[in-house]
């Protein structure tokens, strides 16, 4: 039989496909969410088992915490965005993109003046048309109508 070794926590979770990166990891683990062995671990730099069981016992439905916001806002107002071509301004990390994506969005134009902050699993999407490096108050028109968009600005006035 051989040796098991130990390893941090967060390399682990990535490691076994339960976190995307390790920063998801270590958010995961600060939530609550990660148990080792049935027990709720409270460290992501822990070190484990290799052979542990490791399980993440709730996940945030969206990208970011921000989906929230928007899927609140969707139910609120009764607006069905299935098929429509939407944008999403200030799209950071993803979350709004994300709830449109889930709601049944054909595709997302997902603008913003940062880069590197959108998460991967969006990146990889087809419907998304990431526009990075892209400030809002200066695009004049996109590749097609766009039926719904959302704005999460905090940093500029349109």
């Amino acid at each position: 039989m051989s040796k098991s070794r130990k390893e941090r926590l967060d390399k682990l979770l990535v490691a076994r496909g339960l976190a995307p990166t390790r920063a998801k990891a270590q958010a995961y683990v600060m939530a609550g969410e990660v148990q080792v062995n049935g027990v709720r671990a409270d460290k992501a730099g822990m070190q484990v088992d290799s052979r542990a069981e490791i399980t993440v016992v709730s996940r945030l439905p969206y990208v970011g915490r921000g989906g929230y916001k928007l899927a609140g806002a969707l139910e609120a107002f009764g607006i069905d965005v299935t098929g429509q071509v939407c944008a999403d301004v200030g799209a950071s990390t993803g979350g709004f993109t994300d709830v449109l994506l889930q709601q049944g969005a054909a595709r997302v134009y997902a603008l913003d003046v940062g880069y590197g902050q959108l998460d991967y699993k969006l990146r990889r999407d087809r419907r998304v048309v990431v526009m990075e490096r892209t400030n809002a108050r200066h695009v004049t028109a996109l590749p097609e109508a766009v039926r719904f968009v959302c704005i999460d600005v905090s940093f500029i006035s349109l």
